[in-house]
């Protein structure tokens, strides 16, 4: 193991560290800075670990919108033909599962628990994965498909276990929702001793809680008992909404008259929890930029000091030419030293003829598309971030200055097609706008023509241009796939819509033009308020 690789593993372990002791944001930054050093050395394994951690920080902090993107950015990292490779994908995609479901995309949430059980096969987490589909079916009210998975686990899991009773509670739960006269109070006892010699608070908690929703019908008494139970329980634990949910049941089923006490307690708690919900969406994405501003600052430094050290290089070099320049032509004589002369002068127009066209080109692709970037982001956005406007700037003025060194070298550093994607993608993502890329890997473009590439890239920016000129969407998904020779892209949007009209305008038409024009196919499907999903096909071969 190499340097670079024991101080990743050191800064993981130290974010597992804080994790344990509940200090999220620390946490979350360190495994940031373990990531960039894993990205670095080009572990990409290590990197989506990171990457995965940190999106369950986010889940556990309330962040659901920003783990759900951490979470897509760790699948770029991972490979599903890997076997070993399969714990972080059913760990990553049973996440995305619960965060989704927060953000109230069940039928989403379905497809990413799917994942997540297949690629965990028949581990003892399957098990947890499918109950957690369980519960999701539970929540919706398809409770026939709740119970089948429920019933299929209890025969798996062995009895006396706190899964088992866990599993039993919400099986009980799910039947009595879905039967009528079936009554789950045994199952529920039974669940509740179990808990309680196992010493499982958290899963007292949840059992006084399906006891007091089962009898807040039946038997009220009975359903207060149990929900002050559970109060009690759930300050013993620490649990903010479950304190508030039981709250919510003594309020509801007290007399009026002596709930001003149970109201007061209930709705410092709500206030609290919502506070800590908006702070959690931001620290998060605070905490990201700072480590990428000072990863840019670095590097800002470095390549200043590269620079000088050119320079000073450039300089020696070219005063020692200089000298031996003169000598030699002293020594040639007056005909020798003009007929140098022209053609010296002859190479030097024709160099500056050639520069200036190679700077030309360069300008326009590299200067101009940027300044037009930030001058939409300036128009676009409400509040504009000053500094991160000068980083863009500053960016842009860098690019600019390497023109100059790129003439005199001759070489150009490739960016990854990958990358220049997702650059193009993500520079249209803002604070109100999420913008989601998947299947974006290197592996992908490998065996895609130059022609192909150009044009796509193209096609996907103006598409991004139409959405954020017309769609209104705050959701954006482009999906990336190959399959039997064809390139298949899929951009869908949650916005207005496209009127018909739209789709013959000069820009979509020309959209259409190029696709057409590599022997692809594009589908426009669009339903006025429901967004719009565009599916192009583009034969490889």
């Amino acid at each position: 193991m190499n340097k670079v690789s024991q101080k990743g593993y050191a800064l993981y372990n130290d974010a597992l560290t804080y994790l344990d002791r509940g200090v999220a944001d620390s946490a979350f930054l360190v495994f940031e800075e373990a990531k960039n050093i894993f990205l670095e050395h080009g572990d990409s394994l290590n990197v989506a670990n990171c990457l995965i951690n940190m999106a369950i920080t986010q889940k556990d902090e309330g962040d659901y919108f920003g783990a759900q993107e951490t979470a897509l950015e760790a699948i770029d990292y991972l490979n599903e033909r890997e076997p070993k490779h399969y714990i972080y994908l059913s760990t990553n995609y049973n996440n995305l599962g619960a965060a989704t479901i927060a953000l109230g995309d069940e039928d989403q949430a379905i497809t990413f628990y799917g994942q997540a059980i297949k690629f965990a096969g028949d581990s003892t987490l399957a098990r947890t994965y499918r109950s957690n589909l369980a519960r999701l079916y539970q929540d919706k009210k398809e409770y026939s498909h709740a119970i089948s998975i429920y019933a299929s686990i209890i025969k798996e899991e062995k009895k006396g276990t706190t899964d088992f009773a866990r599993i039993l509670s919400n099986y009980a739960t799910a039947r009595s929702k879905y039967e009528v006269g079936y009554n789950p109070v045994a199952d529920f006892t039974t669940a509740l001793n179990i808990r309680k010699q196992k010493n499982d608070l958290w899963g007292q908690n949840s059992s006084y809680a399906h006891f007091a929703d089962y009898y807040e019908k039946v038997k009220p008494d009975s359903s207060l008992y149990y929900a002050r139970k559970q109060y009690v329980m759930a300050k013993k634990i620490n649990s903010a909404e479950d304190q508030v949910n039981a709250l919510k049941r003594i309020i509801r089923l007290n007399p009026a008259d002596s709930t001003k006490i149970y109201f007061a307690t209930y709705q410092q708690l709500t206030d609290s929890i919502q506070l800590a919900r908006a702070a959690a969406k931001n620290q998060f994405a605070l905490i990201r930029y700072e480590v990428e501003k000072n990863k840019a600052e670095n590097l800002r430094l470095e390549k200043e000091n590269a620079e000088k050290q050119s320079r000073l290089i450039r300089q020696r070099v070219i005063t020692g030419a200089s000298l031996l320049l003169v000598i030699l032509l002293a020594g040639g004589g007056t005909l020798w030293y003009k007929r140098r002369k022209q053609r010296l002068e002859l190479e030097a127009e024709n160099k500056v003829k050639e520069t200036q066209l190679h700077l030309s080109k360069k300008i326009h692709d590299v200067v101009a598309n940027g300044i037009y970037r930030v001058m939409t982001e300036i128009e676009y956005k409400e509040d504009i971030d000053r500094e991160g406007m000068l980083d863009k700037l500053e960016h842009m003025y860098n690019q600019s200055r390497d023109i100059s060194h790129d003439v005199e070298q001759k070489t150009i550093t490739e960016i990854p097609y990958s990358e220049q994607i997702a650059e193009l993608l993500k520079s249209f993502a803002a604070d109100h706008r999420r913008v989601f890329i998947a299947g974006n890997e290197t592996e992908l473009w490998t065996n895609v023509n130059k022609r192909v590439k150009d044009e796509i890239k193209h096609v996907l920016q103006e598409l991004m241009v139409n959405m954020k000129k017309h769609s209104q969407a705050d959701q954006v998904v482009i999906r990336f796939e190959t399959s039997e020779q064809q390139l298949k892209i899929v951009y869908k949007d949650n916005g207005i819509g496209m009127p018909q009209e739209k789709t013959q305008g000069k820009g979509l038409s020309n959209t259409v033009s190029r696709i057409e024009s590599l022997g692809g196919e594009i589908i426009f499907v669009s339903e006025l308020g429901k967004g719009l999903s565009v599916t192009t096909n583009i034969p490889l071969v």
